[in-house]
């Protein structure tokens, strides 16, 4: 039996040695590509947040943007309304002037405008108006 003191021998030595090199061949290469996939998301999540800073300042020049637009169309909206508004008095206008029109002729008697031949129609009816 071998005493606990003794050295191993010269091929476990080097057996040892080649596993050691081996495993850590591996693990820097391992290494490496988790360093160099470390280094991307780095990199990804730096553009990420240039670009979230840009998206933002867009976002709020859009808004801006949108405001005035907004501003524009209710002006707008508001103008058409006034328009509206006077068409509506003008048309409420003509139908009074209308109305006033048409009993002046009946208080004067004039012919009218609307009988082809000019004539009352009480009168081509033989009513007698004085």
């Amino acid at each position: 039996m071998p005493e606990a003191s003794q050295a191993p021998p010269a091929g476990t030595a080097e057996a040892r040695a080649a596993v050691t090199a081996s495993l850590n061949s591996v693990g820097a290469n391992l290494d490496a590509d988790m360093r160099a996939r470390a280094a991307d998301l780095q990199a990804n999540a730096n553009a990420i947040s240039r670009q979230e800073a840009e998206l933002a300042k867009q976002t709020t020049a859009l808004a801006k943007e949108s405001a005035q637009w907004q501003k524009l169309v209710d002006t707008s909206t508001k103008k058409l309304n006034e328009v509206g508004d006077l068409q509506n008095w003008a048309e409420m206008i003509e139908r009074d002037l209308l109305v006033v029109e048409e009993t002046l002729r009946l208080v004067e008697g004039a012919p009218d405008a609307e009988n082809e031949s000019g004539t009352n129609a009480a009168s081509a009816n033989g009513d007698a108006t004085t």
